[in-house]
């Protein structure tokens, strides 16, 4: 399964507590798509989220965050780890 980090822009002022209902909220429907969203991070300042997830496209995981309105289009697909 490969593997995927996307970038949303716009989280300016977010609460952790915040970010947590946005994660579950993929959580709840990441295996229609075949999706797992495996951990999720916090910029508020920058107003940045970042997103780890694994999946069988980036279009999959595009799919879910549609879904639960929080859309991107930035998401780069990582193919090598050390």
């Amino acid at each position: 399964m490969a593997k995927f980090m996307d970038v949303h822009s716009g989280f300016h002022g977010v609460t952790p507590e915040e970010l947590d209902a946005a994660h579950a909220a993929d959580l709840k429907i990441e295996g229609e798509e075949g999706v797992h969203f495996e951990r999720a991070w916090l910029d508020p300042e920058q107003g940045k989220v970042f997103c780890l997830s694994s999946g069988p496209s980036k279009e999959a995981v595009l799919r879910i965050h549609e879904r639960t309105g929080h859309p991107t289009t930035e998401i780069y697909e990582l193919t090598a780890e050390v």
